[in-house]
């Protein structure tokens, strides 16, 4: 008699378990329906038709990360700040899926509303919950960028970079940084880099255009002798800075361009070997003595190899195409060497 009723305990309860594991599949097979409907909504910038959406959803099940996370989302590209940290907290409070969006959306809410400082203090906590992010490092070095705070700003799009090197953002805003301290060899390695990942964007032309200042940046020209140039060094930074060097020789490459070795070469033949000679004087101060940072062991390496390489021509081009139409023309006739370069570099 006892085993029999254990038994058949036993079987009730496999199927009250069955049972609710049905429902719960078919709630969630609900959810990830009504959830695409909403994305799509989203994507046709119908926000309010994808909240109405991501509602019905919710009454399946109000704690979804999913869900809250899509609501959150929603909200702020609608510009409803309030309402986006209210649904990411619901998310980051479980501390499940969809955490990192969560705390992304959340802390560019809050900027949004001015509490730019909290949104630091978000994102810095994030890193230490989450972990370490490229895009929470990323968008907390964009806060410090915002509030002025250069060292800050610059360790953090240093870290986003060290997590993941292809984040064009980064780099791009690594520059911005850069330059704001005066630091021109650390902007153009940056800028470079950006480049070489996205080369042909609207940002692509401030990139470019902001690269060929800093190239030229401590050189005057002589008003009345254009050929006449002074190059200006601040003595302080000649004395500490591991950088002076090279950018003192960039003033020297601008006056070699007007020397009458090289007045039959075009722009874009100057470019090249300005370029190629930056490159190198780097990399061979790199090999000269051991150096430490993302500078001399990520960007340095990169180009040095880049420049003792057949495709500095390629490079200089292709990282122009977005202001120069010279330059998209000579890839256009060039593509075979282009795909080689492309070849090349997937093999680095």
């Amino acid at each position: 008699m006892y085993n029999n009723l254990n038994f058949s305990n036993m079987k009730r309860f496999l199927l009250i378990l069955s049972l609710l594991v049905t429902i719960s599949c078919f709630g969630q097979g609900k959810i990830d329906s009504l959830v695409q409907i909403g994305i799509q909504y989203h994507r046709d910038g119908e926000y309010k038709k994808a909240i109405e959406v991501y509602n019905e959803a919710l009454k399946i099940d109000p704690k979804s990360p999913l869900v809250n996370y899509e609501l959150a989302r929603t909200y702020m590209y609608s510009g409803d700040n309030e309402k986006t940290i209210k649904y990411s907290d619901i998310v980051i409070k479980q501390k499940k899926d969809y955490l990192l969006d969560a705390y992304n959306a959340k802390g560019s809410a809050l900027d949004n509303m001015g509490k730019t400082k909290e949104s630091i203090e978000l994102f810095k906590k994030a890193i230490k919950e989450y972990g370490d992010n490229y895009l929470l490092w990323y968008n907390l070095g964009v806060n410090y960028f915002k509030i002025q705070d250069d060292k800050n700003a610059e360790s953090a799009f240093i870290n986003a970079i060290r997590n993941n090197p292809s984040h064009a953002s980064s780099h791009f805003l690594l520059a911005q940084t850069e330059k704001e301290q005066n630091q021109r060899v650390q902007s153009l390695l940056s800028l470079y880099y950006f480049l070489l990942l996205e080369p042909s964007s609207e940002r692509s032309k401030i990139a470019y255009k902001l690269l060929k200042e800093q190239f030229s940046g401590n050189v005057q020209k002589d008003k009345n002798d254009p050929k006449k140039i002074t190059i200006f060094m601040n003595p302080q930074k000649m004395e500490s800075d591991e950088f002076a060097g090279v950018e003192f020789m960039l003033g020297i490459y601008e006056s070699l361009n007007l020397s009458a070795e090289n007045k039959d070469k075009t722009p874009d033949e100057l470019f090249i070997n300005n370029t190629k000679s930056f490159f190198t004087s780097l990399g061979e101060l790199r090999e000269k003595e051991e150096r430490e940072g993302i500078w001399w062991n990520f960007y340095v390496p990169a180009f040095y190899s880049l420049a003792k390489s057949d495709y500095m021509d390629v490079f200089c081009y292709y990282i122009s195409m977005s202001s120069n139409e010279n330059a998209r023309k000579w890839l256009k006739e060039n593509s075979k060497k282009v795909e080689d370069f492309g070849k090349w570099m997937s093999e680095k």
